[in-house]
């Protein structure tokens, strides 16, 4: 990802003159440098499009160049839309409408008809999506001046959700094994998820990873507590619990690295051959960005790896997650999140500690080490992506996690406390209502904004529940939306 790229088109026409031409394309050059100052991504001034054949030409050439994930088009001057008809149609990359101006101030002095028929974005930019809302394209558009924060930051959050994009387009989950036996939500359609975004969801037997981790040696194993002992408070005697985990890890990782796996699943149903269900194994291999599903639930693995990577710096806050049990007291109602094991570190809110503990459910011949924490507070979400039967839904809840309101020192697991909205109760009925799912995605990095902008571009359902929602506005959202899907 370090090597990709966003690529700045420019609206025009031949109209005005190779003079006025000139002055746009400078100018682009200099915005996209500027503007890629504050980006997470380079802005790359490509061209200034004045033909139906151009166009046609800039969109092809991005839809096929591996290192462009996206394209942000301005019209500086009027474009007429008919010659964007043929390119947007056939493209395939996301694509950011940014309207905006070069100048901020309309010039008292200097403005004259030279001037509005160079500086005239906001007659361009009109004519321009036009076109996009004719040919339906998803689309991203952003209003404001280019030197703005807000817009900067708005542009910025969007480039990640094209990372996001990317990632799932190119996306493989190995599940070990199948998923927890009678459990609905983890079910889905597979081919319909790799025909809508990109994934490839495969098995491979439990038994594969015990030869695998066979083949791992003690200084491999060596190597790797080095690295637990340096990140983590070490808070166990059972060090060959640790060193087994280590082992499972080493696999794990090695088998998905080796088939180009991004995401990964177990069932503590399946562990044939294998001592321990992977707990710190799988918090580590998570805080290094690989997705996790508990249970086989190969979605929120897949979605974990995409929310992962459009987070900060490409492996942001974002963790897989379940609601376990609610605090009902009046005025302090709150959702306590875990998981029997595995909870990634990235949501710590100190150093985790590395402990061994019974578990008392699975196949489990030992204790498991795993990392225990609690989680930091702040403003997050947390989303399920659905199989809905003939499409997918993914849902959306706005969170304030808030530091765990006590101790709970006899709960041997990282956890994580929350305020959903916009309140427990109506929030618990509108995700139910929704079909949301036990296991979800908990973000501190990715907001509702970047996941609406993420399943426009996937051609997908989207839910929000926020602030102001209420059962009966959500009743109303869903009704509309099952008959315009069902149309689709």
């Amino acid at each position: 990802m370090n090597e990709k790229v966003f690529w700045f088109v420019i609206g025009s026409q031949t109209l005005y003159g190779d003079d006025v031409l000139r002055t746009v394309a400078d100018r682009a050059a200099e915005m996209a440098e500027k503007m890629s100052k504050s980006l997470p991504y380079p802005l790359i001034y490509k061209v200034t499009s004045k033909s139906n054949s151009e166009i046609r030409e800039i969109v092809r050439q991005a839809n096929f160049d591996t290192s462009c994930l996206g394209i942000v088009t301005w019209c500086h001057t009027f474009s007429p839309s008919k010659m964007w008809l043929d390119g947007l149609r056939d493209l395939q990359k996301p694509w950011c409408h940014l309207a905006t101006q070069y100048n901020r101030e309309i010039p008292n002095e200097e403005i004259d008809m030279d001037f509005m028929n160079l500086n005239q974005a906001a007659h361009g930019d009109r004519e321009h999506g036009f076109m996009g809302a004719r040919l339906r394209k998803p689309r991203k558009i952003i209003a404001g001046y280019w030197q703005d924060e807000d817009v900067l930051r708005r542009l910025a959050k969007w480039q990640r959700v094209c990372v996001g994009v990317e990632t799932s387009r190119n996306m493989k989950v190995m599940r070990f094994g199948d998923n927890m036996r009678e459990v609905a939500v983890t079910e889905g359609d597979k081919v319909e998820a790799q025909i809508k975004l990109g994934w490839q969801v495969n098995t491979w037997a439990v038994g594969d990873l015990v030869k695998e981790m066979d083949k791992v040696t003690e200084a491999e194993i060596d190597s790797l507590c080095a690295g637990y002992a340096a990140q983590y408070d070490i808070a166990t005697d059972n060090i060959r619990a640790i060193r087994y985990q280590a082992r499972e890890e080493i696999a794990m990782k090695r088998m998905m690295d080796r088939e180009g796996c991004r995401a990964f699943s177990n069932t503590f149903q399946d562990l044939y051959g294998m001592e321990q269900l992977p707990g710190l194994a799988s918090q580590h291999l998570m805080s290094q960005g690989y997705g996790y599903g508990g249970e086989g639930d190969w979605k929120v693995s897949a979605m974990t790896a995409i929310m992962k990577s459009m987070g900060q710096d490409g492996n942001g806050a974002s963790a897989f997650m379940e609601d376990y049990t609610y605090h009902l007291v009046p005025g302090s109602e709150y959702s306590l999140g875990a998981h029997m094991l595995e909870v990634c570190p990235s949501l710590a809110a100190g150093k985790p500690r590395i402990e061994t503990h019974h578990l008392g459910i699975g196949m489990n011949e030992k204790d498991p080490a795993r990392l225990v924490f609690e989680g930091k507070a702040g403003a997050g979400v947390v989303a399920s992506l659905i199989d809905m039967g003939g499409r997918l839904r993914l849902i959306c809840q706005d969170i304030e996690a808030v530091k765990p309101i006590m101790p709970m020192p006899n709960l041997p697991v990282a956890r994580v406390m929350w305020r959903a909205l916009p309140d427990l109760a109506t929030g618990v009925e509108c995700w139910i209502t929704a079909g949301g799912a036990h296991h979800t995605v908990l973000s501190y990095d990715v907001d509702a904004e970047m996941l609406r902008d993420w399943a426009r571009i996937m051609d997908i359902e989207f839910v929000h529940i926020g602030a102001d929602t209420t059962p009966e506005k959500l009743e109303d959202e869903l009704l509309v939306k099952d008959l315009i899907w069902k149309l689709k």
